[in-house]
This record gives C-alpha cells, sequence and structure tokens, in this order.
C-alpha cells in the first residue's frame, strides 16, 4: 500500500522523527513527539525519485486536467518542480507574502487567468498555510483543483479548514499511518501508543 510504503521511507531516512520520551517543540510552543522535515528525502535520490513519482501518479490519476503545478514556499518548491518536470507542466511557487523589493511577486512563475492548478505541499498541520497559497491563486484568476501533499499529521481542524476552503485534499501518507508502520519496524514501544494517539487528538495540551 502506498501509504505504508512512503511512511517506512520516511521513517528510513529520518524525514520523520519520532521521540515520545524526549518530546520536540514546535515554533509555536507545541511540545511534539514528533518532527518531520520532508527535505531531507531530497538527498536521497531513490526516495526522491518514488515521492515525486507517487505524487506524478496521484496527480495523473485525480485530477488530470491540471494545466500548472504550484509549489508551496518554501519546503514544497523544490517538491512542486520535480513533479512539474514529470508531468512535463508549467511550474511556480507561491510565496508566504509578496517580495519587498524588484516586482514585488508572490507568485513566482507565470499563472493566466483561468488555468486549472495543482498546489504541491510537503507537510500538512492545520493547513492555514498552504491555504493561503490557495486564496492567492485564486486571486490571481486562477481555478485551483486540489493538493497533493508527501504527509499529514491528520488534524481533524485541517479537515475542516480545507472542507471550508472548498480545496480537495490528498496525502501520500499520514500520521496514523506512520505510527502503525513504527511499530512494526520497532521504531516505537507499544506502551507509548496512547500517548501518541492522544497527541494528534489534542496537540495543543499535550505534554503539559
Amino acid at each position: 500500500m502506498m501509504k505504508q510504503e512512503v511512511a517506512r521511507r520516511l521513517l528510513d531516512v529520518k524525514a520523520v522523527q519520532l521521540r515520545p520520551e524526549a518530546p520536540f517543540t514546535w515554533s509555536s510552543g507545541w511540545k511534539s513527539p514528533i518532527y518531520c522535515d520532508n527535505r531531507v528525502t531530497l538527498s536521497f535520490p531513490e526516495v526522491r525519485t518514488f515521492i515525486k513519482n507517487a505524487l506524478a501518479d496521484t496527480i495523473r490519476q485525480q485530477y488530470p486536467a491540471a494545466d500548472v503545478i504550484a509549489g508551496v514556499a518554501t519546503a514544497g518548491i523544490a517538491q512542486g518542480a520535480l513533479v512539474a518536470e514529470v508531468l512535463n507542466l508549467p511550474y511556480c511557487y507561491v510565496r508566504p507574502e509578496p517580495k519587498k523589493h524588484g516586482m514585488g511577486n508572490q507568485i513566482e512563475g507565470r499563472i493566466e487567468a483561468g488555468q486549472k492548478v495543482v498546489v504541491i505541499e510537503d507537510l500538512i498541520s492545520t493547513g492555514g498555510s498552504s491555504l493561503k497559497v490557495v486564496e492567492v491563486l485564486r486571486q490571481a484568476g486562477a481555478e485551483v483543483l486540489g493538493m497533493a501533499a508527501i504527509f499529514s499529521y491528520g488534524f481533524p481542524i485541517a479537515a475542516e479548514n480545507f472542507a471550508h476552503a472548498g480545496v480537495p485534499l490528498l496525502c501520500l501518507s499520514d500520521y496514523e499511518t506512520l505510527i502503525q508502520e513504527a511499530q512494526q519496524l520497532n521504531y516505537i514501544a507499544s506502551d507509548s501508543l496512547a500517548s501518541l494517539a492522544a497527541w494528534r487528538q489534542n496537540p495543543a495540551e499535550w505534554g503539559l
């Protein structure tokens, strides 16, 4: 299964690390038993190729009408460019805010009004920053068909945010699958499972 295979590869190259006994601290201040940086996969050609092909296949199957691929800055820039190359489609990426100099671009590349766009993201947490990119593209006149991402934490708030924005979201793997694979591969102890499950349901309060 794709979700399991992606989870295993992310664990193998330590793009995802699980450390419930010594939690990470996110920039938000949340304590977390997991840290995900899928940019690490770019350093491993076999994993990088597997992921770009998996994303490209997903787009071929689910968004065959796509005219353009758009990456989310910064982590989605490289992933999006790789996918656009596989699909032989035009590519752009979207900054969190317009540049303060030069042309003042927020969209780097070219988008024409009416073009159908699929957005590529590295990681989905709450979906807030990813959906800001969708809004920028819509303001430019693009039709956003959906978003494809490597990994999602599976927070309920993310599903709500994407549904509210009317944006279909497809992820190659997710937190629940990763925990199952980590247990099978002996990355985590069985007595950590309850704590790991509790974090996903209430990450803001976990570990306090």
